[in-house]
């Protein structure tokens, strides 16, 4: 069988490289593009060279219309509004898209599912194996637990994170509502500052940290009285995303439209 041609959008960031080296060390693909802004330094730049590998013929391009056209599969970490339009050119095309971007609003997750009626969408707020792991625990251990435990997500990302809480921390808040069988939207409690009130029964709070160069750290806090459950999962490299990221276009290979998370890449359902 031929080998999957997957482009990455956003080739140039640190994320960007980490997939490009990511799918040049995996068995079954290659690399078939990618894409920066207009103006960026990497346009015109071979894209093996700017991941540190040897040249593989072809250049970072702005054309992202051709470049998805081309590839059988994307992986995009870009930005909300740049997902979007990517989601709508892989439907165009019938190219497989991994979306790896955070902070989507409820618009733009709309048009990312409208998608998902053309071609594959692979979603994740978190590629790795161990964070989708974590999401499953959070869901099992708050559907054991009633409550008078109390759950928080604590977070903690580099100084660049642009979007808060984290889209990890967001989906291990709704893996707990989940498990508690409720809306998580009306239990969340996403800010806390000045003279706050007493914590409310059931709500699932967030923490988010910001410093140096932390690639994720999140931690699940379960806190009843005179007792706690903390289960926590960290990354210490971004290779861990990109991996799973990788994995999951391979997996794309032969599906057809839909939506699919992590947990039908890893099986985990």
């Amino acid at each position: 069988m031929s080998d999957l041609k997957i482009a990455v959008v956003g080739c140039a960031g640190r994320m960007g490289i980490n997939l490009l080296r990511q799918i040049a060390a995996t068995d079954g693909c290659v690399i078939a593009g990618g894409t920066e802004r207009p103006g960026s330094d990497a346009l015109g730049k071979d894209l093996g060279a700017i991941a540190g590998l040897d040249d593989v013929g072809i250049v970072v391009s702005e054309d992202t219309a051709a470049v998805i056209a081309a590839a059988d599969a994307i992986l995009d970490f870009t930005v909300p509004a740049a997902t979007v339009a990517h989601a709508k050119l892989c439907a165009e095309h019938g190219t497989a898209h991994v979306v790896g971007t955070t902070g989507l609003d409820a618009d733009q997750d709309a048009a990312v599912l409208q998608a998902a009626d053309k071609t594959a969408v692979i979603r994740g707020a978190n590629m790795s194996v161990g964070v989708n792991l974590l999401l499953g625990l959070t869901r099992k251990v708050a559907a054991m637990l009633d409550p008078d435990w109390d759950i928080e997500v604590v977070e903690m990302h580099h100084r660049h994170k642009v979007d808060a809480p984290s889209g990890t921390a967001l989906a291990l808040g709704k893996a707990a509502a989940d498990g508690r069988d409720v809306d998580h939207d009306s239990v969340a409690d996403r800010g806390r500052d000045g003279i706050t009130s007493a914590r409310k029964r059931g709500d699932i709070g967030y923490a988010t940290l910001r410093g140096g160069n932390v690639v994720g750290d999140h931690t699940v806090v379960f806190a009843a009285d005179d007792e706690r459950i903390e289960i926590t999962h960290k990354a210490a490299d971004r290779t861990i995303f990109a991996r799973g990221a990788v994995t999951a276009a391979l997996w794309s290979k032969g599906k057809g439209p839909g939506l699919y998370g992590m947990d039908d890449v890893l099986d985990l359902a």
